[in-house]
């Protein structure tokens, strides 16, 4: 499904961003499991990634991302027409996070509800988030991706618990005039391939026992060669079709931010496009993958850099695949 522009124009008015404090190195991971930093950052391109406390839930620190994104924007709480959060790892099954969250904001007047599309889930937050505003039904929306996936991951499996950090990153949107702000969007799903990627315990279909928790069945797991073939493939479909959506091609994109999920597939996505590399932005180093959070964690960096490296105008391309399979992206002017 993609959309190019309706009534009015959204744009991103603001980006905040939470790391935990925690740094698990790949060298933490040699004591853990036979593994090494070199097949590591050769296979993923992740030298750390951070890690919650213990403490520390999807909504704690989607608060503090929120706050930040917020106060950038000169936006009060109350001001905010929906909450929307994007998350594999909330709280607790009911309610939302997204409630949790207005509570702890005090954003009385916001409908808030979580989405679970995986790794897409911000950009599908963001896609749902412009149908409202660009119809008229909603003036500003906060959009958040949140994962705390040290919760989920199992520490003896060396093929996936290498991969994954915790975060969060928010954004705030609001009407703009219509050839400004978001320019198209794109969102697709392919469940045949659900098997790829998933969490088979806690659910309906097998709730939480002695013996699934036994069996390991509260851990994600993860087919990740077969995902590897689906991801660059899914990931550059959605960039043409947003990019054609708006009249525009690859040469006229500034800056893309991928879902940080592999370097090897960060890279497939860029030569696919023909985008330099000086283009795309990386923290997979740094962050791991963090799921729903990677993007806005990457734009909130981007947007932080001194040398202004971002600017009005530019145009930015945001490109994620998930579990589900799930995939989407959106394209907007600076």
């Amino acid at each position: 499904m993609s959309s190019g522009r309706q009534l009015r124009g959204t744009k991103i008015k603001s980006v905040g961003y939470h790391i935990p404090e925690k740094i698990l190195t790949n060298e933490d991971f040699e004591k853990i499991v036979d593994t090494s930093d070199e097949w590591i950052v050769e296979r993923t391109g992740i030298r750390e990634r951070h890690i919650a406390r213990d403490d520390e839930a999807a909504s704690d620190i989607s608060y503090e991302a929120s706050v930040k994104a917020l106060k950038k924007a000169g936006v009060k709480a109350e001001e905010l027409d929906q909450i929307i959060v994007g998350t594999a790892t909330s709280d607790m099954i009911f309610p939302s996070t997204a409630c949790l969250l207005q509570d702890r904001l005090g954003a009385k007047n916001a409908a808030a509800y979580d989405l679970t599309a995986a790794c897409s889930g911000f950009i599908f937050g963001v896609t749902i988030a412009d149908a409202f505003i660009s119809s008229g039904k909603a003036d500003k929306i906060l959009v958040v991706g949140v994962e705390i996936l040290s919760r989920i991951t199992d520490y003896t499996d060396r093929s996936t618990c290498v991969l994954f950090g915790d975060g969060a990153g928010a954004v705030v949107l609001e009407s703009c005039p219509p050839e400004e702000g978001i320019l198209s969007t794109f969102i697709k799903t392919d469940g045949r391939y659900s098997d790829l990627l998933y969490l088979p315990g806690g659910g309906s279909r097998s709730p939480l026992t002695a013996e699934s928790i036994e069996e390991g069945e509260q851990y994600l797991k993860m087919k990740g060669s077969e995902l590897f073939k689906y991801a660059v493939k899914a990931m550059s479909q959605a960039a043409k079709e947003t990019l054609s959506s708006a009249g525009l091609s690859s040469e006229d994109v500034d800056f893309l931010i991928p879902h940080q999920a592999n370097i090897r597939i960060i890279e497939g996505v860029r030569r696919m496009l023909k985008l330099k590399k000086e283009q795309v932005v990386i923290n997979i180093d740094r962050m791991g993958n963090t799921s729903t959070a990677s993007i806005p964690i990457a734009l909130g960096e981007l947007e932080e850099q001194d040398e202004e490296v971002i600017k009005k105008g530019d145009i930015v391309l945001l490109v994620a695949f998930g579990g589900g399979l799930t995939w989407g992206a959106v394209l907007f002017r600076k």
